[in-house]
């Protein structure tokens, strides 16, 4: 752990991870809630495999992947809002079609790029540690983004995620409102891509915001402790995989299923202890 402090203190490269995971974690814990609350880990799921189309359309057009994959991310959200919305009885094959089709059409772009010499492995799984600091400011600016979005639209994202029928009668426009949340929820999973990569996302997007649901009924409170946790989980697995060499972004995420079976099994105890009492 001395070795990993160390690093820390004298190698950009491991000063960019940490701070990639720390902002990571801003978002995650934000939109993940909407997405354990609202149980819409699926629709996660299918936006982040959607991605790698347009990361590997980017990396052949000689652009920053990132760019692909937000625009990749945001259309999958939409496409998959309005297909929700409008024949519910399809979303399953539109997520199944968008994830299949997405991570199809990004590995033959990336496999013809001229000079083809990048590793896919590291978008599918992540790769934290070669986080530049062009990336680290994307990713602060897609913060922003959410964090002004979800300031301005909280109640509306609220009454959304627990009750739609009687959002709609109170003149909320359900239509528009899920889709703006499916967005945001686009840009975590970009955001992401760089911790964990695209196979891991939807883990680090629901695990946080589950181990904090355990210990409050609060919306605002389960947001604020699912950042805490988030950002002990990427400081953590970052730490846990230095000295021993293994994939960050695969670490993080076992740390987070380590925590979370010991939240199901322990958090009643814990609660008592406390003295709370939660719905969970």
């Amino acid at each position: 752990m001395f070795d990993f402090f160390q690093a820390v203190l004298n190698h950009s490269f491991m000063q960019n991870a940490l701070l990639a995971g720390l902002l990571a974690a801003i978002a995650c814990g934000i939109t993940g809630t909407y997405v354990v609350v609202k149980r819409i880990g699926y629709i996660t799921g299918g936006i982040s495999h959607s991605v790698l189309g347009g990361m590997g359309i980017a990396y052949f057009m000689r652009i920053n992947p990132l760019y692909g994959a937000v625009t990749a991310a945001v259309l999958a959200a939409l496409l998959i809002g309005i297909i929700s919305l409008k024949a519910k009885q399809h979303e399953d094959t539109i997520i199944g079609a968008l994830w299949a089709v997405g991570m199809a059409v990004g590995v033959i772009f990336i496999s013809r790029t001229p000079g083809y010499n990048i590793d896919l492995m590291s978008y599918l799984f992540g790769n934290i540690l070669m986080v530049s600091r062009e990336n680290i400011l994307l990713i602060a600016i897609l913060d922003v983004l959410i964090i002004i979005i979800v300031y301005l639209f909280y109640k509306r994202f609220l009454a959304v995620s627990f009750d739609e029928e009687h959002s709609a009668l109170q003149g909320i426009n359900i239509g528009f409102t899920y889709l703006l949340l499916l967005c945001i929820i686009a840009l975590t999973v970009v955001i992401l891509i760089q911790v964990v990569g695209l196979i891991l996302v939807i883990a680090l997007i629901t695990l946080p915001a589950s181990i904090a649901a355990h210990y409050t009924n609060s919306l605002k409170t389960m947001m604020l402790w699912a950042v805490i946790i988030g950002m002990f989980l990427t400081t953590g697995g970052l730490a846990l995989s230095y000295e021993p060499d293994f994939p960050s972004g695969s670490v993080i995420v076992l740390l987070a299923g380590a925590i979370y079976i010991l939240s199901v099994l322990f958090h009643k105890p814990i609660n008592r202890l406390l003295g709370k009492k939660t719905g969970h």
